[in-house]
Formats: structure tokens, C-alpha cells, sequence
């Protein structure tokens, strides 16, 4: 394995570990399921940017097994609820590594993965969460606003932050190794 196949390994493991750390901070949760957290995200996207979308879907899909097996409530295990809560919603964050080295791209690849995560649990609410649906309304209605009631508020976090941490941690971690 070569140095830079190390390096990123290394920096994989970290910034997954951060970002469950971060996912148990929570400013507000929703009933059934999502919340609002201390940035979670942030560094599965900065990673993402850093690495190159290969690296980050990989990163976010380990970080979405974690959320999975430890990250608190389970709610189901239909597999689409797997699929798309999971394992795809996260991995998507990578999406940001579309953008990868690109200062002028940084907050257009935290919106890249925070909508394709948004996207995930859209489809997942209209095939899973259906029934949770009020009478009369529109499951994908239903979805929509109910997963922006919580994507829509970390979104603006993540972009916070990453446009805080973006310049300085390139800067002093240099561009891919």
C-alpha cells in the first residue's frame, strides 16, 4: 500500500469517526427518525472534497453502516429502509468530491451530497414510511417536508462549517497527498 493509499485510509477512518461522534450531538430530533446535529456531515463531506467522490461515496457508505449498527434508533429493516436511509443516503454525501480541490466548489459539493442524502430519504419515505403519511395527504408531500424539516436546517450547518474549515484544513493538510 502505498503512502497515499495510507494517508487516505487513515484520514477515511478518522473523519467517519468524527462525524458518528458529531451525529450524537443533536439540536433537534425528529419523531421518527433524522435530526439536526452539531455538523455531522461536515466531515464526511470535507473528506469527500479532499479525496475525490470514489473516496467519499466510500467513506459516507461506511459512515452509513455505522449509523446502521450504532447510531441509536433503528426504525426498520425493510431492505429499501436499509437502501435508502443508510447505506445509499449517506454514501451519497461523496457526491461532494465532484468538486474535489475546488474552492469555488466547495459549497456547490455540500449541496450536491446533502441533496442526494435528501433524495434518498424522499424515496425512502414514499416506499417505507407511506402509512406515516397524515389522511388525505400526499405521501411524497408528506416526505418531502418531512425530511426537509431536519435536512433543510443541516444543510445551512454543514455549509457553515465547511466554508469555515474548507480553506485552513487545505492549507495545512495540502492538497491530496
Amino acid at each position: 500500500m502505498g503512502r497515499t493509499s495510507t494517508r487516505m485510509l487513515t484520514e477515511a477512518g478518522i473523519m467517519i469517526a468524527a462525524a458518528q461522534i458529531l451525529s450524537y450531538v443533536k439540536i433537534y430530533e425528529a419523531p421518527y427518525g433524522g435530526s439536526v446535529t452539531a455538523g455531522s456531515m461536515v466531515p464526511i463531506i470535507l473528506f469527500s472534497l479532499r479525496w475525490g467522490l470514489k473516496s467519499g461515496l466510500l467513506a459516507g457508505t461506511a459512515y452509513g453502516i455505522l449509523q446502521l449498527l450504532i447510531g441509536g434508533e433503528v426504525y426498520t429493516l425493510h431492505i429499501a429502509s436499509v437502501l435508502f436511509d443508510y447505506l445509499i443516503a449517506f454514501g451519497l454525501l461523496g457526491l461532494a468530491g465532484v468538486f474535489q480541490s475546488s474552492t469555488k466548489g466547495m459549497l456547490m459539493g455540500t449541496c450536491l451530497g446533502v441533496f442526494g442524502r435528501f433524495i434518498c430519504h424522499v424515496i425512502s419515505g414514499v416506499v417505507v414510511w407511506a402509512s406515516y403519511a397524515p389522511e388525505g395527504m400526499n405521501p411524497l408531500v408528506y416526505s418531502v417536508l418531512y425530511n426537509g424539516s431536519y435536512l433543510l436546517p443541516e444543510l445551512v450547518i454543514t455549509m457553515v462549517i465547511v466554508r469555515i474549515l474548507y480553506k485552513p484544513l487545505m492549507k495545512n493538510l495540502g492538497q491530496r497527498a
